[in-house]
Parts: structure tokens; sequence; C-alpha cells
């Protein structure tokens, strides 16, 4: 049995609309070269591609894609962008669903409970991933 795609499932899902609102994407632009998964230095640790991310949102499958660990991953180094020949930032994508994943469940991390040392010793990648999530 075949996967049916409706059209009306994507452009209509609310979820959707949303990530694309607060990363200011097009989700649609990707057409699934695959080059965003291909230079991503954290895909090894994910359970979902960077490229299988876009595909889920583009179908509408959004809570399957709020599940997935691969959106805590995401540093936002932004060589996914870089290598985009369609401009897609999926870094910003990740960001909205990493926004929608704390508006749903709560926040994961209580930054005010991270010991001063600890913070000293996480790399700078993390803190200015963290500064972007609030600048979008």
């Amino acid at each position: 049995m075949g996967a049916v795609i409706s059209l009306e499932k994507i452009f209509l899902n609310p979820l959707a609309r949303r990530v694309e609102e607060l990363s200011g994407q097009d989700l649609l632009a990707c057409y699934q070269c695959g080059e965003c998964s291909a230079g991503c230095p954290a895909a090894f640790a994910m359970d979902l591609l960077p490229s299988q991310v876009i595909r889920l949102l583009q179908l509408g499958q959004v809570e399957d894609v709020l599940k997935s660990a691969t959106i805590w991953f995401c540093a936002a180094c932004q060589a996914c962008y870089a290598r985009c020949p369609k401009g897609v930032d999926l870094s910003r994508i990740m960001e909205a669903l990493r926004e929608l994943a704390m508006e749903r469940d709560g926040e994961r991390l209580k930054y005010n409970q991270i010991p001063e040392e600890e913070l000293d010793s996480f790399p700078q990648q993390a803190i200015i991933a963290g500064f972007r999530k609030y600048t979008l």
C-alpha cells in the first residue's frame, strides 16, 4: 500500500506553517539534493538526517520531527546553509523546531542550574547558537 501525499495536509498543517513563520524559510524550496546532510558535522549523531527533517516537514509530519533528537544535535554551524544550492537556512528551521518543542514540552535544560565552571567548558559554538535562538 502506497502513501498518499496530500497537498492540503502540507499547506494547511499549522505546525509546518509555524515553522516557516519562525524560521523565515520556505520549506518547499528544498528539492532534496542532500548537500546539507553530506556537509553536516553532527549528522553521525542524528537519528534523522537534515534532509530527512526537511522532507518530513514538507509532508506535514511535524510531530515526527519534534520527537526526533536531531533538532537538539544541530550545532547551528550553518555548514548546511553554505552548501544548499537553494539557500535554505536549515539551522534556522532547526531553531524554530526547538522553539516549538520547548513550547510544547517545556524547557529541557535549566540554564540557571548549570555551574559557571561547566559553562566555561562549553564550546563557543553552543553559546552562539543559543544567542541566535533568541534573535530570529
